[in-house]
């Protein structure tokens, strides 16, 4: 079994063995093995790393995660006489020139480097300035350390929060830690998690910790890059969860379509095992605590607490009235506490810097940090974590990089399809719980999806309509009907077949099944239709009374057209089309009969001169 002192010397000898020190001579090279970077191709760039550098030991290579920036996968960091050189887009040919000029030579090729507000290079094939200005906690060992090794983990001060809990610290002093830091659960509602933890303490035979991996939300990942980069902060929280409320069992409740995350989360249980920080008398302390992986199928409405213990007890995973709640009774009948990823991962940090490290970030009702997924109309797709209460502008003007082709900002979407789209009018509001609630939407898991002027706004809420609708698990029929009835005037509208009662009965039947859906998924569906009626009404009353589609996305409301004086009758457009809807004479303008015309938008792309167009 591992004691505290041989976990003190583990972290000194890792750090020097493993070239993690500050002052560390030799050379390091970390390439990015999460989900984003594998399917980018780093596995191939890796191997030849370590073919490379066999027999030197002045060289060490090693995995990490993601960092955030998955457009620059797979993304390479070598860390040489105290400095750290991010490459981006590397390949087996990059690779080998990187090895040879800047691990052996000791230059930097700038040329496959990216610059930053302290060295903007010439020739640098990207910029990750906004990197700079994020404020990492819950990521900051996401491309840092390799995931796979817990000697790395607790280098860098892993495992230090639960050898405090269980030297130093009674269970109301976990709680009362929690509840200073203001710590707010990171997955929807964001209730206080000292205040869940603390409901769950009284008396039982048996209680359980759950992790809430099951990350459903269109476009978000967050919970995936922790797990695929920093899998130990979950299991010492959770372990520290359990040591709180006198749990002794733990489940992460994951979905199968994160295949790395799992095999990650499996090698760090067993890891955690062997060295005796899981498992039977936990360093010498006399608490027990077991973590089992649970796989979901990739149902969204698991990621409600009630529906997820449902699918842990081996039921279907439906959702049951409310009280009673998980933490007085939940799986298996017993006391349980279910957090999600985000949740878990900031606990360590706040017991061993102290809960008012914590609380000094973020607003006075929104403390720490947020990971926001951006994705969408969006220069730097990717991962951000910034404090809470930082501008929605800045969030995607600084950290994003602004919208695509110098078009305008259209909306935002918050909290995937159980939230509201945030027009321009609000684009310097502050993310926070409070204020995001106060404009009709929330915060969510952290998905943040961009709209620029291309975008329908009844496109987009007849999208993530369409993904409630499929994901409903059917039990209630507010959910099960309702959210059907609403998309079939959501379709009339966008068909052109809307009439202006519609609209009246889009707001009934959202009001009506947000008060009487018996769970989250139900009470939130109606959100994104609700928020872009509010703000993008006169988008609603183009493609009604006009039968228009002003961003010109609405198939059925679109006539392709070729305009006569821009075609030079090259015909290509007449070649892509699958119905033969285009005709006319080599060397002279083509036409398009609407009657056959499917709108695939083929001739669209096929055409070289501009001379298509939507109208």
């Amino acid at each position: 079994m591992t004691t505290f002192q041989e976990l003190a010397k583990i972290k000194e000898a890792t750090l020097q063995n493993n070239f993690l020190a500050e002052n560390s001579k030799g050379t390091r090279i970390v390439v990015g093995m999460a989900t984003c970077g594998q399917a980018a191709g780093a596995k191939k760039a890796l191997k030849l790393f370590e073919k490379n550098a066999v027999g030197n030991d002045k060289v060490k290579v090693s995995m990490t995660g993601c960092v955030g920036t998955c457009r620059l996968e797979p993304l390479v960091e070598v860390y040489q006489d105290g400095k750290r050189t991010t490459y981006v887009l590397v390949d087996e040919d990059k690779a080998q020139q990187i090895y040879d000029a800047h691990v052996i030579g000791g230059k930097v090729v700038n040329k496959y480097t990216v610059g930053t507000n302290e060295r903007e290079d010439a020739d640098s094939i990207a910029d990750i300035s906004y990197y700079r200005r994020q404020t990492r906690v819950l990521l900051k060992n996401c491309g840092v350390i390799n995931p796979e090794d817990i000697n790395e983990y607790i280098a860098f001060g892993g495992y230090e929060a639960l050898q405090k809990v269980l030297s130093s610290m009674t269970q109301e002093d976990v709680i009362t830690t929690l509840l200073d830091a203001g710590l707010r659960g990171r997955g929807g509602g964001g209730f206080p998690t000292g205040l869940k933890w603390k409901f769950a303490m009284g008396k039982a035979d048996q209680k359980y910790v759950i992790c809430n991996a099951d990350e459903g939300d269109p476009g978000a990942f967050m919970n995936r890059s922790v797990l695929e980069g920093d899998p130990h902060a979950l299991l010492e929280a959770m372990t520290i969860a359990g040591y709180t409320i006198g749990a002794t069992i733990g489940y992460i409740y994951i979905r199968a379509e994160y295949p790395v995350a799992v095999e990650r989360l499996k090698i760090a249980i067993n890891q955690s095992k062997k060295m005796g920080l899981l498992g039977k008398d936990i360093l010498g302390s006399g608490v027990d605590f077991e973590i089992e992986i649970r796989l979901g199928a990739g149902a969204f409405v698991c990621g409600e607490e009630t529906a997820l213990i449902a699918s842990i007890e081996g039921e279907r995973g439906e959702p049951k009235p409310k009280p009673p709640f998980p933490a007085q009774k939940g799986a298996f009948g017993k006391p349980t506490v279910i957090n999600n990823v985000g949740t878990f991962a900031n606990i360590p940090q706040i017991i061993t810097k102290g809960s008012q490290w914590f609380s000094s970030m973020g607003t006075k009702k929104s403390k720490g940090t947020k990971v926001f997924a951006l994705g969408g109309k969006i220069n730097n797709p990717g991962l951000v974590e910034v404090p809470m209460g930082t501008s929605l502008r800045d969030i995607i003007y600084k950290m994003g990089g602004g919208i695509p082709n110098g078009k305008e900002f259209k909306a935002a979407q918050t909290g995937g399809p159980s939230g509201g789209c945030i027009p321009v009018e609000h684009l310097d509001i502050l993310i926070d719980y409070d204020s995001l609630s106060s404009i009709g939407t929330m915060m969510g898991s952290g998905g943040l999806i961009v709209m620029d002027e291309d975008n329908c706004m009844v496109d987009i809420a007849r999208f993530f309509l369409d993904f409630t609708v499929d994901e409903s698990c059917g039990k209630c029929v507010p959910c099960r009907i309702g959210t059907r009835r609403m998309r079939e005037i959501l379709d009339n509208i966008a068909e052109g077949k809307g009439k202006p009662i519609d609209l009246e009965r889009l707001e009934l039947l959202g009001r009506n099944i947000s008060s009487t859906s018996l769970c989250g998924l139900g009470q939130t569906a109606p959100n994104p239709v609700l928020s872009t009626m509010k703000y993008f009404k006169d988008e609603y009353l183009a493609h009604i009374n006009e039968k228009r589609c002003p961003a010109s996305v609405c198939k059925e409301l679109l006539n392709i057209v070729i305009l006569e004086d821009k075609c030079i009758g090259c015909g290509l457009c007449a070649k892509r089309c699958p119905t033969e809807a285009i005709s006319g004479e080599i060397k002279s303008p083509y036409v398009i009969d609407q009657d056959k015309c499917i709108k695939c938008e083929l001739c669209f792309d096929a055409c070289k001169f501009n001379a298509i167009t939507k109208k």
